[in-house]
Order: structure tokens, then sequence, then C-alpha cells
């Protein structure tokens, strides 16, 4: 993960990366925000609904997930948390979590924390249009990897789920899986997605997915190269990740324990 992200061009001198689970501090502040959720507000999530009924059951952990995810946020004093689409819900939690501990024990202590949305919200699945791409998705053929070789990539996008209408265009309520790989051209070519479709013009989609392909491996090919690099620096991936867990202590330490003086617990 953090040979992915290096390779993607976070910096580690301006980014803090660090294993949640080297930072107990997050559990803890989970808990006390857990001590404030209601069941009903986490029933309620999508996250829960969707993967506890393809599981046909859900475990406690996935079930306060969000609860963490807020004691991500706030442990640190976010003010702006990059998400996707499929996230929103989730962030409201948090700023929800915000306002009640503010309201109870320290007015204005937690920053209410503000999306930062891209202008792709959400890259959806090349196999399933109506659900997001997932890496942890069982069909091969729905994902693009950073790993992928160019010839995976470019069989992934000539499979991708489409229609009958041979013109491009972007519909995303009516052509999903046409719209999907106009969202993809217009994010890896860093153009929007009228230009996406201007370039488009007199191409079929069979000839439109070729074009996808080339932007795409054109794109990731240098970011895959460097990872594979990176990940033979096992050294210096760890060197970060500890220079990030001590960072990442010093930030949440005083914040937790004025939490805890807050709520009563010292």
């Amino acid at each position: 993960m953090v040979a992915s992200l290096l390779a993607c061009g976070v910096d580690p001198q301006k980014a803090i990366l660090f294993c949640q689970s080297q930072v107990p501090e997050h559990a803890e502040l989970s808990w006390i925000l857990g001590c404030l959720t209601s069941m009903p507000r986490l029933r309620h999530l999508p996250q829960w609904k969707m993967k506890s009924n393809q599981r046909n059951e859900g475990s406690v952990g996935l079930y306060t997930y969000p609860v963490l995810q807020a004691a991500d946020i706030l442990l640190y004093k976010s003010t702006h948390v990059p998400v996707g689409e499929d996230q929103i819900q989730h962030l409201e939690l948090a700023q929800d979590l915000a306002r009640i501990f503010n309201k109870r024990f320290g007015d204005g202590f937690f920053p209410q924390p503000q999306a930062l949305l891209s202008s792709t919200r959400k890259v959806k699945s090349l196999r399933d249009p109506s659900s997001k791409m997932s890496k942890s998705d069982t069909q091969t053929m729905a994902t693009i990897y950073i790993t992928d070789s160019p010839d995976d990539i470019a069989l992934k996008i000539r499979r991708a789920v489409t229609d009958f209408t041979s013109e491009v265009t972007y519909h995303p309520e009516t052509r999903p899986g046409v719209s999907n790989l106009v969202s993809i051209h217009a994010a890896a070519a860093d153009i929007d997605v009228d230009e996406a479709v201007s370039r488009a013009r007199g191409l079929d989609t069979a000839a439109y997915k070729n074009v996808v392909a080339e932007v795409v491996v054109q794109r990731l090919g240098p970011i895959r190269e460097r990872f594979e690099q990176l990940r033979a620096e096992h050294s210096h991936l760890q060197a970060v990740l500890d220079k990030g867990r001590r960072k990442a202590r010093e930030l949440a330490t005083p914040v937790l324990q004025e939490v805890r003086r807050l709520v009563g617990f010292c």
C-alpha cells in the first residue's frame, strides 16, 4: 500500500503515512465515539447494508467500522477529507459525531470535516456499471489495478459492459457502461467528460474502448514501473512507515488526552 501511494506521487516529506494499528489512539477514540452513536444510525449506512447482504451476515467489526473511520478523521482534527462519492454518508457520520461530542463535552473541540470530491467521484465496475469498481470484486475483469500489464488493461476495457448503441455519449442514468468509460477516459487524460466525448466523435464503442485503453495504459505505465521499484526497497518503505507512526502519535496523543479529560476519564 505504501509503495502504491508513493508510486502515485504522494510525497513522504509532506504526507504522513503510517499503519493505523500502530497508533492505538485511533481505537480508543473509536470506542468513545461509539458510545455516542446509535445502532439505527449505523444500520442504515450503505456499506453495511451492501456487505452484510452479500455475506448473509455481518460482523460487529464491519458494523462499527464507520465509527473507526470517524475516529481516523477527528483524531487529527481534520477539516477536509478526500473521499469518493460512496463515502459521503460515512463522512456525514463523522460530522454528526463531531457535533454530538462538541455539544456534550466541549463546544468547538472538533471541527466539522468537509468532503473533497474530485471531478471523477466514482469509478464503476467494468462488468457491472451499476456498482463501483472495487479491489474486492470477485470478477477479475471488473477492476483495473495499477499493477496490471498493458495487455491486461486493454483486455479488461475491451470486455467492459456497454450497450447496443454504437455512438459514444455521456448519459450515466441511461447508458452507465459507456458513460463509465468516458469518465475513466476523462480522469486518465485529465480532461472533462465533454472533451472526452468530443474526442470520441465518429468512433463506435469498440473503437472507443481502444482509445480508452491506450490512455489508461499511458497513465498507469510510469506508476506501475515506480511501484515495482519501490516494492523492492523494503527498508525504505519501512522507514517511511516508522517516521509516519512517530509523527502520527505526536499529533494524536495530545488530542486524545484532551478528549479523555473532557469526557471525565482523567
